[in-house]
This record gives C-alpha cells, sequence and structure tokens, in this order.
C-alpha cells in the first residue's frame, strides 16, 4: 500500500511539473471586471506565471470543497456525538441493574451468603463447656 501512495506521488509531482513547465508564459489575472474597475479605485489585477495560477485555483478550489464538506457534515457529527453520550448512559445504567439485580433479594439469603463468606469462627476451649459426668 505505501509503495502504491509513492508511486501516485510520483506521479502527480511528474504531471504537476509537466504542467508548469508548459505554462510558463505570464498572464494577468484581473480579480474585477474591467467594467467595474473604475468603481473600485484600484489595480485588482496580478500578472504571474500561467501554472501559478492555475495552481492557485486547484487549492483554492480544495479549501472551499473542504470547508463546504465540513459544514455539510456538521449535523451527522452532531447526531453521532448524541448517540456516544446515549450509548454511554445505557452502558452505565447497565451496570447499576447488574449491580443491584446481583445483590441477594431476601434479607435471610443476604444473612446466610455473609455467613458463608465468612471464616468460620474457632472453636472455644474444651474447658468452657460442663464438665462430662
Amino acid at each position: 500500500m505505501r509503495v502504491i501512495r509513492l508511486v501516485l506521488i510520483f506521479l502527480l509531482a511528474v504531471v504537476l511539473i509537466l504542467v508548469a513547465l508548459a505554462n510558463r508564459a505570464p498572464i494577468t489575472v484581473n480579480l474585477v471586471p474591467e467594467s467595474l474597475s473604475r468603481f473600485t479605485n484600484g489595480q485588482w489585477s496580478m500578472t504571474l506565471p500561467g501554472f501559478l495560477a492555475l495552481f492557485i485555483a486547484m487549492v483554492f478550489g480544495l479549501i472551499v470543497g473542504l470547508v463546504w464538506e465540513w459544514l455539510r457534515e456538521h449535523g451527522q457529527r452532531a447526531e453521532a456525538k448524541a448517540r456516544a453520550r446515549e450509548l454511554a448512559r445505557l452502558e452505565r445504567e447497565v451496570g447499576d441493574l447488574r449491580r443491584t439485580h446481583s445483590a441477594p433479594k431476601d434479607d435471610v439469603l443476604a444473612i446466610l451468603d455473609e455467613s458463608a463468606s465468612r471464616p468460620a469462627p474457632k472453636p472455644a476451649a474444651a474447658a468452657a463447656l460442663p464438665a462430662p459426668r
């Protein structure tokens, strides 16, 4: 998988270098149409190599697409977070139910369970008993 990724990155780099070499001529990019430039009172154009304008446009499109998807998926992330909170609450509830239902339900049974879990008392000395006749 790593080799495939490296080959694809290499191919992408070769293609981008070829595009850059083929489009070295300077171009003028106007940010505001010529008809509206008199209202903006400024120089709204840039002269730069063609490949640089192309790469800037691709990066701008990529950023806009990422932000758009992040905003679009907001509802899904919120729903996932709510479901995670609900799952944690249900797991706590199941744990509480297991603890309460594993406890003995009868006082007599609780006393018997408690006495069974304690070590048996050692017998008292034989002198304390009444002497046999």
